[in-house]
């Protein structure tokens, strides 16, 4: 069962667990455990015993149990017994999840600022869509706005996109080079001097890392 609501199919649920744990009052073990179990399930095993965590995880049989018990009474994970078969569903916690991002989303759009900022993100990410043939995971709409933040304008980032596919680097590193290759040009020809410092640099490598996880596709 599709537990996403209209318009969040884009949307990775082990971003958002990620993002979130802490606000539904979740510990880093439930939340491992949370990722263990969709981890699972998303292999085609229908029921997650505590048994099964335990060959993959550094804790044992006991605390898993504890903890899964937890869960249930948190309403973050469920066993569904109909049909004569247990089945282990995530669903309560994708739904809490969910409606904590379209919350978040929403204030965020509450200011004439943030929904002209959401438009420019929006219209950036769409073009990003169309020319890398994929949907964009929220860390990288995250960069998106980084570097509008930063001061590049929509065409800058296009650019530097088209000149990342055309040199046959399709990633968000590739293309934050090409916009600081750019911009530290743009500041020699102007100033004799270049403005983009180090700490900047690092900063969006370090976005950029986090982007480059497995749900992420990197077409390197």
């Amino acid at each position: 069962m599709n537990t996403k609501p209209l318009g969040m199919e884009g949307i990775d649920f082990r971003y958002l667990l990620l993002d979130f744990y802490k606000k539904l009052g979740l510990s880093e073990n439930e939340a491992m455990v949370i990722l263990m179990v969709d981890q699972l399930l998303r292999q085609g095993n229908d029921f997650i015993s505590q048994s099964d965590l335990s060959f993959k995880m550094n804790l044992s049989e006991k605390e898993l149990d504890g903890l899964m018990a937890g869960l249930m009474q948190k309403d973050m994970l469920a066993i569904d017994s109909r049909g004569g078969r247990l089945k282990t569903s995530l669903s309560p916690i994708k739904e809490k999840l969910y409606g904590l991002f379209q919350q978040a989303i929403a204030e965020k759009r509450a200011t004439p600022v943030a929904a002209r900022k959401a438009e420019a993100i929006g219209k950036v990410r769409d073009y990003f869509e169309k020319r890398l043939n994929r949907t964009l995971s929220p860390l990288e709409a995250d960069t998106i706005a980084a570097w509008l933040d930063d001061g590049y304008s929509d065409e800058d980032i296009k650019g530097a996109l088209e000149s990342a596919i055309a040199a046959g680097r399709k990633t968000f590193k590739a293309i934050d080079g090409q916009l600081r290759m750019s911009r530290k040009r743009d500041d020699i020809e102007k100033e004799g001097y270049t403005g983009v410092n180090s700490r900047w640099n690092k900063d969006i490598e370090h976005t950029i890392e986090i982007a480059r996880t497995k749900w992420v596709e990197d077409d390197d």
